[in-house]
């Protein structure tokens, strides 16, 4: 069991001092590390006897359900992450997402930062120059959708090369392993890379990712998890997901965007969308951003969510959307939104086995006893 007894034990006299004293220098030290208040990942892999640095093939199938979140200062911010634990009753998060646009340099130190406190890093790569916050989650602003230079067919035609190849070699060159999410939620019309918008044609999107995919390929940066992330079928119920699937070779982990939404379960939201998954694929999926809205449903949703992950094995991890609007979200998603939500989600985490990174016996072990270096950021714009 991945709670952890000790923090746990903490609780009546203050769980905040247990884990931010580790934080601070007095045991935690990230996946490295050898803390027995506040294990990172790398800390639980199964015979694991020194660090090492860690395959891709470790993370793919692991031995639990990942833990993540989305904050927002992921994943530079160690102390958000210990405030985090603290607010999840003690229990570190072992996933950590962050979102990157296409206007954007990738700054390798991400992935430092997240070995560092302990998570497998999972980046949402976004394929636009940015855009506003929707007024509401019906009303899209066509600024965020027109963006005629991020077109599909531009990508594939080569337009972004130069970028994407300085990405993956920035990702090969730190050698751990990045769950990467591009272009997620591409069966909605909210981003430009939707083929229902801003000029894209049926079958652009399959090709622009597996252009992508191959120049990472070409790159050498084998240390990706390529995660193929749809959103639910509800507000797209018309759009075949299986036409806008890369294949098996292209993809490891399949992701899904899904929050409870007037829905008294999981099983209510997630159901249609896992089952129309499972007509074309069986890879591991992970629900790469969750949470439950503030309204007469949410705690049952939040009660129903834990039991509904150990009654799916298929479903390897979630994520959960830990802001609100003020912090760049939909809505105010945090399972902090109110003490007896907290209590609920606290609760409900606590009887997971959580994972460890690791399926099976380590392999590809390096004599690497450290989390990669914190280089200088680099990369390049397009």
């Amino acid at each position: 069991m991945a709670v952890n007894a000790v923090l746990l034990g903490a609780l009546s006299y203050g769980v905040y001092a247990a884990v931010v004293s580790n934080a601070q220098g007095n045991g935690y030290s990230g996946l490295g590390g050898g803390s027995k208040s506040a294990p990172g990942l790398l800390d639980r892999l199964k015979g694991r006897t020194e660090p090492a640095i860690p395959t891709k093939s470790q993370f793919l199938n692991p031995d639990g359900i990942y833990f993540g979140a989305a904050t927002t200062n992921a994943p530079y911010d160690a102390a958000e992450v210990d405030k985090l634990a603290v607010d999840a009753g003690g229990i570190r998060p072992t996933m950590s997402s962050y979102f990157l646009s296409w206007s954007q340099k990738f700054n390798p130190y991400s992935i430092t930062a997240s070995y560092e406190h302990g998570t497998l890093p999972l980046l949402t790569w976004e394929p636009w120059q940015g855009g506003a916050q929707n007024p509401e989650p019906d009303q899209i602003l066509k600024s965020n959708i027109d963006q005629p230079a991020y077109r599909l067919a531009n990508i594939t035609a080569g337009k972004y090369d130069a970028y994407i190849t300085a990405t993956a070699k920035a990702i090969k060159a730190a050698k751990w392993p990045l769950a990467i999410r591009f272009a997620h939620e591409m069966n909605g019309v909210w981003y430009p890379w939707s083929e229902r918008v801003n000029g894209n044609h049926p079958g652009d999107y399959v090709k622009a990712y597996r252009h992508v995919h191959d120049l990472f390929e070409q790159a050498g940066a084998t240390n990706v998890i390529w995660t193929w992330s749809p959103n639910i079928v509800r507000p797209a119920k018309n759009v075949s997901l299986e036409k806008l699937y890369p294949g098996d070779d292209y993809v490891d982990w399949v992701g899904m965007t899904g929050y409870g939404v007037h829905e008294a379960s999981p099983e209510i939201t997630f159901r249609a969308t896992i089952d129309t998954i499972h007509t074309f694929t069986h890879k591991p999926m992970v629900i790469t951003e969750t949470g439950a809205q503030i309204d007469a449903d949410q705690l049952s949703w939040v009660n129903a969510f834990f039991p509904w992950l150990k009654k799916n094995p298929e479903v390897i991890g979630f994520v959960w959307m830990q802001k609100d609007r003020d912090s760049g979200a939909g809505g105010n998603w945090r399972f902090t939104s109110s003490k007896a939500e907290q209590q609920d989600f606290q609760a409900g985490l606590a009887t997971l086995h959580l994972a460890t990174g690791q399926s099976g016996t380590p392999d590809g072990r390096t004599t690497s006893t450290t989390p990669p270096a914190s280089p200088t950021p680099t990369g390049s714009t397009p």
